[in-house]
Parts: C-alpha cells; sequence; structure tokens
C-alpha cells in the first residue's frame, strides 16, 4: 500500500474519531457515535498491519482474539456496579500498552535519534504511571485496599524526589538510550512509583475525577508512543483522548469545587474530623411514601451508587411513569460526580430508557428545588450532604451539592445509616423535611409501585 493511501486512509479514521467524539455528546446520538469511533479504529488497525513489516501475524491474530474474548466476557458479566473499576482497568490497559510500545519503539536499535528517545521516555513514563495508577485507582473503587485517602508526613517531598528523579534519568536516557541498561530500568521502577504514590493520597467522593485524569493520562501516552513509532493516527488517537480526558477532568474539578493544579499536584480528600451528626431520624413506610407522591405535583428522584447497587434504575424509571400519569412533573436531579465515574448515572438511567429531557443538571435544578414537593434520594450520599455548606471541617466542605434540603419532603432510600464514599455524616438523614426509607431501594419503591397499581 503506498504512503498516499495510506495519509488518505489515516485522515479518514482520523475523521471517524472526531465524528464519533462529537455525537458521544448527545444520547440521542451516542451509539452511532461509537461505532464510528469503532470503524474509524478498525481501518487504521488494518491500514497500519498491511503497511509495515509485519514480524507475525499469526502473534497479532492471537492477540485480537484473546483480547475479543476477554472484553466480550467483560461487556456481558460486569455488573453496572463494577464499571468504575473496569474503566480504571482500561485507563491502565492503555497505560501499559503505551509504555510496551514506547520500549519496543528502541529496543535493539542502534544509533537512536534523541527526539525519538526522548517521546519514547515520555511514554513509557507516562504509561507506567498511569498504569500503576489506575490498578490503584481500582483497589479502592473494588475496596480491596482502604478507600480513604493515605497521607503521611513528608509525602510531598518525596513525590518530588521521584519527580525529580525520573527528570535525571530521563535525560541521561535521551543522551545514550538503551533498553538493556539500569537508567531504562530505573525509568520504569521511578515511574510505576510515582504512579502510586500520586493516587493513594486521593481519596472518597475526589474518584470520579482521579478516573478522568488517568483516562487522560492513557491518551498522553499513547501519543507519545505515535511519535515514538512515527505512527501519524496514533498520535492523533492519543491527543484526542488525552484532550478530552483534561476537559473532562476540569468539568469533574469545577463539581468537586478544586483547580486542576490541586488534583496535580497535592493529596486532596484527606479525611478531617468532620463534626459528628447527631439526631431523631424519622423512618417512613413504603404505604406513607405512597400516599404522600401520590399527592405530590412536583418529584425530583437523586440517584447515586446504591441506585447501581440495587439495580433500581427500572423500577425508578416505572415509577416515575406512574407518577406523570397521576399528573406529577417529574425529573431526575443529576450531580456530575454522583456515583464512582463520570457519567455514572447518566449510563445508568439510559440503560432504563429514561428521556434525556427529564435529566436536569445541578445548576439547573437547585433554583427549582424550593418548588419540588418530594426529593427521592436514592442511594446519594455525598453528593446531597449539607455539611458540604455548612462544616469547615468536612473533607467536601465546598463542594457543590444538589440542594435536596430545601425541596418540601425528602424521601431518602438506604439500606443503613452508614456514611457515603467520602466516610463524612449526613446531616440531612435528620432533617425536620426528611424520611428515611430504609432498604433495599430497588424492593422499596417496587412497593411503592405495587401501590400505585393497586
Amino acid at each position: 500500500m503506498g504512503p498516499v493511501l495510506i495519509n488518505v486512509a489515516y485522515i479518514a479514521a482520523a475523521a471517524l474519531f472526531i465524528f464519533g467524539l462529537k455525537m458521544l455528546a448527545s444520547p440521542a446520538t451516542a451509539r452511532r457515535g461509537n461505532a464510528l469511533s469503532s470503524i474509524g479504529m478498525l481501518l487504521a488497525i488494518v491500514v497500519t498491519l498491511t503497511s509495515r513489516e509485519i514480524v507475525s501475524y499469526e502473534w497479532i491474530a492471537a492477540g485480537a482474539i484473546v483480547g475479543a474474548a476477554i472484553g466480550a466476557v467483560a461487556s456481558r458479566l460486569v455488573a453496572m456496579t463494577s464499571m468504575p473499576e473496569m474503566v480504571a482497568l482500561f485507563n491502565g490497559s492503555g497505560g501499559a500498552a503505551s509504555l510496551l510500545v514506547g520500549w519496543a519503539a528502541i529496543h535493539g536499535q542502534q544509533d537512536v535519534a534523541a527526539f525519538t528517545a526522548f517521546v519514547a521516555f515520555l511514554s513509557i513514563l507516562i504509561g507506567a504511571v498511569t498504569a500503576s495508577g489506575s490498578v490503584v485507582a481500582w483497589g479502592k473503587l473494588a475496596e480491596v485496599m482502604v478507600s480513604r485517602a493515605l497521607v503521611f508526613a513528608g509525602q510531598r517531598f518525596i513525590n518530588g524526589l521521584l519527580l525529580a528523579a525520573l527528570i535525571a534519568v530521563g535525560v541521561m536516557f535521551t543522551m545514550e538510550p538503551s533498553t538493556t541498561s539500569w537508567v531504562f530500568y530505573a525509568i520504569i521502577g521511578l515511574a510505576l512509583l510515582l504512579g502510586i504514590m500520586a493516587v493513594i493520597p486521593i481519596g472518597g467522593a475526589d474518584m470520579p475525577v482521579v478516573i478522568s485524569l488517568l483516562n487522560s493520562y492513557s491518551g498522553l501516552a499513547a501519543c507519545a508512543a505515535g511519535f515514538a513509532i512515527n505512527n501519524n493516527i496514533l498520535i492523533v488517537a492519543g491527543s484526542l483522548v488525552g484532550a478530552a480526558g483534561i476537559i473532562l477532568t476540569n468539568i469533574m474539578c469545577k463539581a468537586m469545587n478544586r483547580s486542576l493544579a490541586n488534583v496535580l499536584f497535592s493529596g486532596f480528600g484527606a479525611v478531617k474530623a468532620a463534626t459528628k451528626v447527631e439526631g431523631e431520624v424519622k423512618p417512613i413506610n413504603v404505604e406513607d411514601a405512597y400516599l404522600i407522591l401520590e399527592a405530590s405535583s412536583s418529584v425530583s428522584f437523586v440517584p447515586g451508587y446504591g441506585m447501581a447497587v440495587a439495580q433500581a434504575q427500572h423500577v425508578v424509571r416505572e415509577l416515575a411513569d406512574l407518577l406523570e400519569e397521576n399528573g406529577a412533573e417529574v425529573t431526575y436531579a443529576i450531580h456530575p460526580v454522583a456515583g464512582r465515574m463520570p457519567g455514572h448515572m447518566n449510563v445508568l438511567l439510559a440503560e432504563a430508557s429514561v428521556s434525556y429531557d427529564q435529566l436536569v443538571e445541578m445548576e439547573d435544578i437547585n433554583p427549582r428545588m424550593d418548588g419540588v414537593d418530594v426529593a427521592v434520594v436514592i442511594g446519594a450520599n455525598d453528593v446531597v450532604n449539607p455539611a458540604a455548606r455548612t462544616d469547615e471541617a468536612s473533607p467536601i466542605y465546598g463542594m457543590p451539592i444538589i440542594d435536596v434540603d430545601r425541596a418540601r419532603t425528602v424521601f431518602v432510600l438506604k439500606r443503613s445509616m452508614a456514611s457515603g464514599f467520602a466516610g463524612v455524616d449526613n446531616p440531612l438523614f435528620f432533617g425536620t423535611n426528611t424520611r428515611m426509607l430504609f432498604g433495599d431501594a430497588k424492593e422499596s419503591i417496587s412497593g411503592i409501585v405495587g401501590q400505585f397499581k393497586g
């Protein structure tokens, strides 16, 4: 295949990436956008395989079959509650792949140009940081390790030393690249350690920011790998992922009321001595909840991670349909960082065929909350916690929240009085207008649906 035809195919693939990314901005076109991007990637892979001297098509075919099998099984078997963990592992896999590409670009090569050595170093560095950081993020999300922020004295100083050491060995590697020297292995080891050290001080409600940031890192690593092997389409694809990830990270930071510099260079989310909340809880049963909802003219559902755990999105939509038939206006209040990854609640509600028009962002629903008869909080905690407005000792102080406490009545559906992922007590549970509906959210809402139908 000639170079002109190759570049034309790469331009077509890049155009498909861009149009696909644009279409992902709307739920109505997201599936087509995903399909377009997939076609673009398939085109790029086929062209690359037919235009390069390939060592072994057999190994490539075997890898494709194994990867496709893993992807198919994961897409079918991984529960929606485990999607954040899977996204974290995907980010880590992308980083590890870029590390290996950077390694392969100079392995066994003689007289490697300084630029090639430099971009290979960046690919290995960012890829290793992404890989190890993503494993830590997975561990925190899956709760196989402590999910809270882990901080210790001198942590920033140690991170600074790691970064300085990486710069030093990076300069040495660029001047004399070799994949067999101690410098090369020092780069990998220090970068893996830096990835761990960068993520362990981040915990609790801040994990959605980490997921989007690591996603950006994986794109930047792929971009550097593209420069290392002189592949234009990998440069374009990596740049798009890196830029999209940074934009999403910025959006997440604003939703958390944190600066991007704070995410990049400081350990945040550390547990503070938040004020202990005490009061009297007012429980409610399904029958009484039905009576209040039946008389309501405005209901707003506020979903959180607990809805994902209970797999309650389908019965929530069924209840919403019944409320609308009863004459109520129904909305879904969406906090940007509800759940454990960006867009978590949007994905769940889209799975239940909830109309996108009913999804209302935090900044739009808050001015309307005073007119809401009932706010139904389903498994959300930190994103509706009034302590974020009032308790300066709280680790979530200053974070914008959905002001459900201003609704006329608040139903909180929870299994227990346990705190949320940030480990902070919620004074909402003791509010004068709050009623606690304890139990599995899916069963509780199914009970209310049964009352409407019965």
